[in-house]
């Protein structure tokens, strides 16, 4: 395992996140504790030490199960762990942005992952009420009391995160270093808007579902079952014309189509990027860690980026007709060479 700088700090932490949305079974899903701590292990062992948790996961087991697994070094860890969803229906405190919810999950929080800090803390989804004031001053608040440590964001508007990361620039407070979205080669609408937007502030991309569910394992293409619905947009005709070229270039190189599918997102845009990898069994997690021992050749990356390419929003289309170009670049762009770019 190799080590990154957490975005614009000096927090170092493994190349891959382990995600512990299936640490419990309350979900119908998911491994119990002795088969978690055994995927722990896995990850672990081969020199992970970047944890990704929530307040939600498996209705608080998993910040159980993750907080004695570190207890025993417990500040050898990078703990990360979020705020915003609900933990008790029909209650509007008990959810969302605002620091009454803030103040009250970081501290039960706390108290499940049996620790007295968290080094980052992730705003988990933009609820679109909540001043950005108000957020950035709390969490400015828990990390001036020593509680957290760094901020990142998950599921947000670019606009906002821009907004919110400028305002703390401007009045000296801590900027979120990380931004985490759904992104694998069959969601890659994030690379109009959210990357960039990551690329221009210096913050890791933590994609969250790099596999999408598992449909690009090749599970679903062999008739396995699985959690997905059969109506999911990952089993549709798009997303099985990309597994099957993932599952393709896979065979071509003797690996699995997980390493490929998680290699592409890991090797991907010249940015930052740290995928958070789940897994329900040990033997998932040792498949998933192979993917460290090879990189994916251009000519594949190409193959990837091709089949599953997407038509770019307004106004990104616009920038990219020959006309445009010609007008804003006095019909020399290709002799422009600049260095920023």
């Amino acid at each position: 395992m190799n080590y990154k700088l957490l975005g614009q700090s000096g927090l170092r932490v493994s190349e891959l996140s382990l995600g512990t949305m299936g640490f419990g079974t309350e979900w119908k899903w998911g491994a119990d504790k002795e088969k978690s701590q055994q995927i722990f292990e896995t990850y672990a062992k081969a020199g992970g030490n970047f944890i990704d948790t929530a307040n939600r996961y498996t209705e608080g087991t998993s910040e159980k199960f993750v907080g004695d697994f570190i207890a025993k070094d417990r500040d050898h860890f990078v703990l990360a762990t979020k705020y915003s969803l609900r933990d008790r229906s029909g209650d509007l405190n008990f959810a969302g942005n605002h620091r009454k919810n803030m103040m009250r999950s970081v501290k039960e929080s706390l108290w499940r992952l049996n620790t007295d800090y968290i080094d980052v803390l992730w705003v988990h989804i933009w609820d679109s009420w909540t001043p950005t004031e108000e957020i950035l001053k709390g969490l400015e608040d828990l990390i001036s009391r020593g509680m957290v440590h760094y901020i990142g964001i998950s599921d947000t508007p670019a606009w906002v995160v821009s907004q919110a990361n400028t305002m703390a620039q401007l009045r000296g407070w801590s900027q979120f270093i990380g931004l985490q979205i759904e992104y694998s080669l069959l969601q890659r609408t994030v690379e109009a808007e959210l990357m960039p937007m990551a690329k221009a502030f210096g913050m890791t991309v933590t994609p969250w579902a790099p596999l999408a569910g598992g449909a690009l394992t090749g599970k679903y293409l062999k008739g396995e079952k699985g959690r997905l619905p059969e109506s999911s947009a990952r089993l549709g005709d798009r997303s099985t014309l990309i597994t099957k070229k993932v599952v393709e270039i896979a065979d071509q190189l003797g690996v699995t189509a997980s390493q490929v599918a998680i290699n592409w997102t890991r090797q991907g845009k010249n940015q930052s990027m740290i995928p958070i990898v789940g897994a329900t069994k040990a033997s998932q997690m040792e498949d998933v860690l192979g993917c460290l021992k090879f990189e994916l050749p251009p000519s594949a990356i190409q193959e990837l980026n091709e089949v599953s390419k997407i038509e770019l929003p307004f106004p990104h289309k616009f920038f990219q007709e020959a006309g445009v170009i010609d007008v804003l670049y006095g019909g020399m762009k290709d002799q422009m060479k600049d260095s920023r770019f």
